[in-house]
């Protein structure tokens, strides 16, 4: 929603379970359903993934998003319920977050562009490890980096990917970015580095054709990439709306006292 004093014009997207849909089908009878173009919020029933697909589809048209979980983590949902859902819109705190910008050259002479809201990663596609210069701000950072691959995570996303490849949890609010490798053999103790988020970063890869690597962009893939240039665009940006005492920031800090 807009304005706080706007009744909401909800659109209802699912993941397509049959949960999902049986859920969707009572709200749509006690709420409504308006065509995305003609909403002010969106509510999705499923999962992350669900909820990453939605934010993608929005964030041209600026409108929020607020999940119900239907999914297995449902980090980003909040829990279900068919009643209040009228008054649940009108009390939710609002996370804005900003997407990362991949521009991607690869060994065809194409130039790809992607954007990511969780993280940008790079993967090596055979059984040989992946060899990558980092350059950070024009300047090379690291020379070689062999490994399984690497990534450029937000802090939306620092508590996914990044996180089970051993990279730091960032605060939502935090003007940072987490560069994490995945599986490094060389240079074996580096575990990566916490970056400005107005650093730009180019991933440049070594013996491609013997070495070949994707770079992906949440679920945007590009196969065969020579270099890679990523950046925060705060040109950009999505709303996640959250019941009260459950924001994605509170979200993120628990994160770090689980065991």
């Amino acid at each position: 929603m807009s304005r706080s004093d706007e009744s909401p014009r909800i659109c209802i997207v699912t993941n397509g379970s049959v949960e999902a849909d049986d859920a969707a089908s009572r709200l749509r009878l006690r709420y409504g359903d308006y065509a995305m173009e003609a909403a002010n919020v969106v509510v999705a029933l499923g999962g992350d993934g669900l909820m990453l697909q939605t934010l993608h589809r929005v964030m041209q048209a600026g409108l929020p998003v607020y999940g119900m979980n239907f999914g297995s983590v449902g980090f980003l949902m909040n829990v279900f319920s068919e009643d209040d859902l009228d008054q649940r819109l009108a009390s939710v705190q609002r996370t804005r977050i900003y997407p990362l910008s991949m521009d991607v050259l690869d060994t065809s002479g194409q130039l790809r562009r992607a954007l990511a809201l969780n993280e940008v990663s790079l993967f090596r596609t055979t059984y040989q490890a992946a060899k990558l210069q980092i350059v950070v701000d024009g300047e090379t950072r690291l020379d070689e980096l062999i490994c399984d691959g690497a990534l450029i995570s937000t802090p939306a996303g620092s508590t996914a990917y990044n996180l089970s490849a051993h990279g730091p949890i960032l605060p939502i609010e935090a003007q940072l970015l987490a560069l994490t490798p995945i599986s490094p053999f060389r240079p074996r103790r580096w575990r990566g580095a916490i970056l400005s988020n107005r650093a730009v970063v180019k991933f440049i890869t070594r013996e491609a054709a013997k070495r070949p690597v994707s770079a992906v962009a949440d679920n945007v893939e590009f196969k065969n990439v020579l270099e890679v240039t990523v950046r925060e665009d705060r040109s950009r940006g999505v709303t996640l709306l959250f019941d009260p005492g459950t924001s994605l920031e509170e979200r993120v800090l628990a994160e770090q006292f689980r065991f």
